[in-house]
């Protein structure tokens, strides 16, 4: 995400307005593109002055609303076997279990799963195709679309911008150096507990596979510790 926040910080403004409403257009479309990414680096981008943080979520708004229209009439127009294309095209993303879990969510919401879809990466992209390929009404589709994809791009927007002139504000009289440097003892000290938790998983596990293999019966018989005892209390 740094290195889209860089490319995109060497770009005019207008460029940037239209890379966002593109690449989020297009995602919305039903083809897997980092339009989230591409979202936070241009609200982040907008806390450094470099861009407006109305346009950048008026151009993610549009772009959400109209490829998700797109999206809702390809799909209506080739039903499921589109779908299965995409799905073999994009296996990862569009498979047939991430399908089933997005026909569950319509199945179970309604139209408001293409509101709530938009805060959802799998339902963001499929939204518009599976809605169509369902015959989903499209003026309640549009209604759905629209809020959510306004409060999407908005709420994103203007939250990371807060956040980034917050976090700017208390940072500028901090040395960067010291700053780096904490980042880094705190990563290493995450990597450590981890390694240590690991540690202590394996050696339990282990102690309890020698356990289990000493008592009679091969293992079978074996009680985890602590059981045999709340047995006992209960049969009391």
């Amino acid at each position: 995400m740094i290195d889209v926040q860089h490319w995109l910080s060497a770009l005019p403004p207008g460029v940037v307005y239209l890379i966002v409403a593109g690449v989020i257009g297009v995602e919305s479309m039903g083809v897997p593109l980092p339009g989230e990414i591409v979202l936070v680096s241009s609200a982040l981008l907008a806390a450094t002055g470099v861009v407006e943080p109305e346009w950048v979520a008026s151009a993610a708004a549009f772009g959400a609303i109209v490829g998700d229209s797109v999206g809702y009439a390809v799909g209506r127009r080739g039903g499921r076997p589109l779908l299965a294309r995409l799905g073999r095209r994009f296996p990862k993303h569009l498979g047939p279990a991430q399908l089933a879990r997005a026909e569950q969510s319509f199945a179970r919401h309604g139209v408001w799963a293409v509101f709530f879809g938009r805060f959802v990466a799998l339902l963001r992209i499929l939204a518009g195709p599976l809605a169509g390929a369902l015959h989903v009404p499209y003026r309640r589709f549009l209604v759905a679309n629209a809020a959510g994809g306004l409060v999407w791009a908005f709420g994103t927007t203007y939250l990371l911008y807060s956040v980034g002139r917050a976090a700017e504000h208390w940072l500028k009289d901090i040395s960067w150096a010291g700053l780096v440097l904490a980042v880094l003892a705190g990563l290493g000290s995450t990597w450590w507990l981890r390694r240590r938790a690991h540690r202590v998983t394996s050696a339990d596990g282990a102690a309890g596979v020698e356990a289990a293999e000493a008592a009679p019966g091969g293992g079978s018989t074996a009680v985890a510790p602590g059981v045999d005892s709340v047995r006992t209390g209960n049969e009391h």
